[in-house]
């Protein structure tokens, strides 16, 4: 007979889900990190859907935006800390997040690899004399 061999694994919540969710953009995922980086010190939900909607044209909800900002947050991409206290708010805080380390190595990484697949379409489809 031959002998049972368990293997046991034990790692933190923050590196479960970052191993289970994986660490795929999708293109919306994608736009909201590089919304962050452009926004950089005062990224906030509503902020980032102001600022998606004004540079793509598209009908972007706040709902969209803080399930994704939560993904990334787990993905280790997005870290984020309460902040922004305003009179006008009442004194209330708002969740702030800025690009992590791990952040700016996948959007490098996305655009690195678009750009070297740009750069392999062959220049006639660019000039339209494909039917």
């Amino acid at each position: 007979m031959q002998p049972l061999i368990i293997l046991v694994v034990i790692i933190d919540k923050g590196e479960t889900n970052r191993i289970m969710k994986g660490t795929h953009l999708g293109e919306f995922e994608e736009l909201v990190l590089l919304t962050v980086g452009i926004l950089h010190d005062d990224a906030y939900g509503l902020a980032i859907t102001d600022e998606l909607k004004a540079k793509t044209g598209r009908s972007v909800m706040i709902s969209s935006v803080h399930r994704a900002l939560v993904r990334l947050e787990d993905k280790g991409y997005l870290k984020s800390h309460m902040g922004g206290a305003k009179e006008e708010r009442g004194g209330r805080e708002k969740r702030l997040y800025e690009l992590t380390k791990s952040g700016i190595k996948v959007l490098n990484q996305t655009k690195e690899l678009r750009n070297s697949m740009w750069e392999l379409v062959p220049k006639i489809v660019w000039k339209g004399n494909i039917q």
